[in-house]
């Protein structure tokens, strides 16, 4: 069997972290991963009980053509879920477009997250670019299913599919395929909390690879 030179091994080993890459830190095998993160923490209400976002400015973000989002199934047709959506979504671009840029410090990262979830994902951004990597292919999100605890908080949990994203080397261009394991498919579970504009910026955020949820 030919062995792989060091270097690419390497960058094969970095792969299984960066496509975490709308995530902002590592697995957690926890408990926490089968609930919706933050549900602890608030009473259950119906999505009526909460205010739909106000009209505000998002961050104009433009992904290159070798790297695309896509989002299925991402409505419910109820107001206020739809526009929780919509923020997650946008947090999940803001993130992979700043792995792309290669800024940590991306504005629109700030617009999306808060507290303890924005350092953790600017330190995520900055190991991936200091790594000399960046990200290209189709990320895959789905079965996004959303808890409204209050008319301030709610729970977000939702699969992404990175079987047909890869890292690439931000130097030569060279794409480093993976292999298609269980592994390749992601359960996030998230808080999210409504700002005083009315954007919904996520303050906690954990993944579990393989998650059955996912990969059923």
């Amino acid at each position: 069997m030919k062995r792989r030179s060091l270097p690419v091994a390497a960058a094969f080993a970095a792969t299984a972290t960066l496509l975490l890459s709308a995530c902002g830190g590592g697995d957690d095998d926890t408990k926490a991963n089968d609930k919706i993160a933050g549900a602890e923490e608030g009473a259950s209400a119906s999505p009526s009980a909460a205010t739909s976002t106000p009209s505000v400015d998002r961050p104009e973000i433009t992904l290159p053509k070798d790297l695309t989002d896509r989002f299925e199934g991402w409505k419910t047709g109820e107001t206020v879920k739809d526009a929780i959506l919509a923020d997650v979504e946008g947090r999940v671009d803001a993130t992979n477009y700043a792995i792309v840029k290669g800024e940590p410090d991306l504005p629109a990262l700030g617009y999306y997250y808060e507290g303890t979830a924005l350092a953790e994902a600017g330190d995520w951004v900055s190991t991936i670019v200091k790594g000399g990597y960046t990200i290209t292919g189709v990320n895959r999100y789905y079965n996004a299913k959303v808890d409204v605890f209050d008319d301030g908080s709610a729970g977000v949990v939702y699969c992404e599919d990175q079987s047909k994203a890869f890292a690439k080397d931000r130097k030569s261009g060279e794409v480093h395929r993976t292999e298609v394991t269980d592994k390749s498919y992601v359960l996030y579970s998230t808080r999210v909390e409504k700002d005083r504009r009315g954007v919904w910026k996520t303050t906690k955020l954990t993944s579990k690879r393989g998650h059955a949820s996912c990969t059923g």
